[in-house]
């Protein structure tokens, strides 16, 4: 989308360029489909299927069973999520109250994006080799300090440091969008391993990604100063830091097997 807006006019883009890019995306979904279908279940998956262990309401058991990783996943989601969003989206917004030239962001966006294309994958490796947790709390510590740095960096209106300023938030995302799948899924017993992380994911999305903006517009229309989003994005930080704190780290132990909660306790 914000590469195809840079080969329109705005008032032609806004009219019916914007349409374009999604009727191209339909594409996506049979590359999805095919993808999918050609990969097979995972072991563990099978062996459940074969046992005939899969539970009839997965969303109502795991949140019975296993309700601290339902809790704490959108909340480790939260310096993620939230901030991602102002970033990419918020940061057009504050640049016009600023003056910026909306193709000078948009170029920021998009190198951003470039940036994480080789950045995420690098986090999941790190992540492999030091631990998802300790990746992921690398990455809440790196954007309380970013957070910071890119109102600044921006506010300055110098177009280079406007771009570093953007482009410094893929850092901490990466450090922590790249181990956070494999962080979450593994908090779930394998019966109700989908419906967990998904339940997690999806209440991010209502506390973090979607009001982020919003949030950030009202903070900075009555505050009338870009520290207060850095502030919002530093909340975010330490919010994800502790609750991150509280998963278990899997990346060194074999949980290929079913475990259970009992008590309130993991049981390999």
């Amino acid at each position: 989308m914000l590469g195809f807006s840079a080969f329109l006019p705005q008032d032609q883009f806004l009219s019916w360029g914007w349409r374009v890019p999604f009727l191209l995306s339909a594409a996506l979904v049979f590359v999805g489909l095919w993808i999918r279908l050609g990969i097979l279940e995972t072991p563990t998956f099978a062996r459940l299927l074969e046992q005939n262990k899969i539970e009839k309401t997965p969303a109502l058991e795991v949140v019975r069973r296993q309700p601290k990783p339902v809790f704490l996943s959108p909340l480790v989601r939260l310096a993620e999520n939230a901030p991602f969003y102002l970033f990419t989206a918020f940061v057009f917004t504050y640049g016009t109250q600023l003056k910026i030239s909306r193709d000078l962001m948009l170029n920021a966006v998009m190198i951003f994006a470039v940036i994480e294309f080789f950045t995420i994958p690098l986090a999941g490796f790190v992540s492999d080799r030091i631990g998802r947790k300790r990746t992921y709390l690398i990455g809440t510590v790196v954007l309380f300090i970013v957070g910071f740095l890119f109102i600044a960096l921006v506010s300055t209106k110098d177009p280079a440091l406007v771009v570093l300023g953007i482009v410094l938030g893929a850092i901490p995302h990466s450090l922590m969008y790249g181990p956070q799948a494999a962080l979450i899924a593994e908090q779930f017993t394998p019966r109700m391993r989908y419906s967990g992380a998904s339940i997690g994911y999806q209440l991010a999305s209502i506390i973090a990604g979607g009001p982020a903006p919003l949030i950030a517009t009202w903070l900075f229309a009555t505050y009338k100063t870009g520290t207060a989003i850095s502030w919002y994005i530093a909340l975010c930080a330490v919010i994800s830091f502790i609750a991150t704190l509280f998963m278990t780290e899997y990346s060194r132990r074999e949980i290929h097997d079913e475990y259970e909660q009992v008590g309130g306790a993991t049981k390999a």
